[in-house]
């Protein structure tokens, strides 16, 4: 279960939206498209995804794996593809950084602190599968890779988080009480608490500008399919 919002890509491609009919020029442009131009690819080697901009959108956070990487690990750059660097420690297998405002910190989760290795391949023989691994925890760290802070300790699966707007909230996911669900949590970690009880697979999760709803995309494996909710904030004492 990953983002369904952000495609999983060999490469990430920064795409420019335009109504106007592409120049020739844009070898990246598929034939007929109409609505995207001057697409540039700005990573080459190895996997690349899950990219997100930083607050003053001049930096990308992104996992990859390549050259003697065994798995993913979490990275920055800048929206041209220069300065890339390893934020994450190179242990364990990683996922879903983001970065909070003054961009000088990110969030992102990690496999790391139950093994150092990168946990065992889920079977794929039917097509893609992302595994919920229990060992997953979200930290935070500084864009330099210092001043690692871990920010949930469940004993299950906590992943996929963002950041709100102003940067006082995190929501992600979480296995702790046995389904994949939302939660939502102070920037420190702090106040964790539950959202949904959809008893489904519950994730796809984003802020709204406003920061009082969030958008969730619970899915429903035995129907296969998805459906799009909107759910007030709790207030969480504030």
């Amino acid at each position: 279960m990953k983002n369904l919002f952000v495609s999983f890509a060999i490469s990430i491609f920064i795409l420019f939206i335009s109504c106007s009919t592409p120049k020739k020029e844009d070898s990246y442009r598929i034939d007929g498209e109409t609505h995207l131009k001057n697409i540039t690819m700005i990573t080459e080697d190895g996997e690349n995804a899950e990219a997100y901009l930083s607050f003053d959108e001049s930096k990308l956070s992104f996992q990859a794996t390549f050259g003697e990487l065994e798995c993913d690990q979490i990275f920055t750059m800048n929206i041209d593809g220069t300065d890339k660097r390893m934020m994450s420690t190179g242990k364990g297998r990683t996922t879903c950084a983001y970065y909070l405002p003054g961009d000088d910190r990110v969030i992102y989760s990690s496999t790391h602190l139950a093994d150092e290795n990168c946990p065992p391949e889920p079977d794929r023989s039917k097509g893609y599968v992302w595994q919920l691994y229990n060992s997953f925890d979200i930290f935070s760290v500084k864009t330099d890779g210092t001043g690692l802070i871990r920010l949930t300790d469940s004993g299950g699966y906590d992943a996929e988080a963002t950041v709100s707007p102003n940067g006082d909230r995190i929501v992600f996911t979480s296995m702790r009480d046995g389904d994949p669900e939302i939660y939502v949590m102070d920037i420190d970690g702090s106040n964790q608490t539950r959202l949904t009880f959809e008893k489904v697979t519950t994730a796809d999760h984003s802020f709204l500008q406003t920061e009082a709803k969030l958008f969730s995309d619970p899915a429903d494996p035995k129907q296969r399919k998805n459906s799009l909710i909107m759910m007030n904030l709790l207030s969480m004492g504030s």
